[in-house]
């Protein structure tokens, strides 16, 4: 009734035969964007501020802040200098501010120079002080040293550098 059957093995698919390839490297992940540094309403700093990323304040500083994208907060309070790329400001200044872009929306309140390349201001913001436009350097032309002895060279005029104050 029972019969015992043959163990017979399965049939095994082989892969066609390939060169050896080298090991690929595993790809890095992409680099994720450093978040930004938050310090709340109720913090006072005493001291200088630095730092490469980007800082969100709604504090008050009692000292210069130097980053890489800056946002004062409403309830933000800043006593020294700000020197950043970008700085939007919200709260109040009392100091000079140097950035690429400086934005002041409705509620801020600068004391202080502004040095910017580019420069935006919402409806009632308020501002007491200089804005100061970035200063280019002019592209020099390259020195000719074949120049005719007949035509007398012109004199290059060059504008004057500006210093920012601290």
């Amino acid at each position: 009734m029972f019969a015992k059957k043959k163990d017979t093995p399965a049939p095994v698919a082989l892969a066609p035969l390939e060169p050896p390839r080298a090991p690929v490297p595993a790809a890095a992940p992409a680099p994720r964007p450093k978040p930004a540094s938050m310090i709340a309403q109720g913090v006072t700093i005493k001291g200088d501020v630095v730092g490469d990323n980007e800082l969100h304040l709604d504090c008050v500083v009692l000292g210069d802040i130097k980053v890489g994208k800056l946002i004062l907060g409403p309830n933000s309070r800043v006593e020294g200098s700000v020197t950043a790329q970008v700085v939007e400001i919200h709260g109040n200044v009392l100091g000079s501010v140097t950035a690429a872009a400086v934005r002041l929306y409705g509620t801020a309140k600068v004391d202080g120079d502004i040095t910017h390349e580019q420069l935006a201001m919402e409806t009632g913001a308020e501002f007491q002080g200089r804005s100061l436009k970035f200063q280019r350097p002019v592209p020099q032309a390259p020195v000719q040293s074949q120049a005719p002895s007949h035509v007398p060279p012109m004199p290059q005029a060059t504008p004057p550098a500006y210093a920012p104050q601290h």
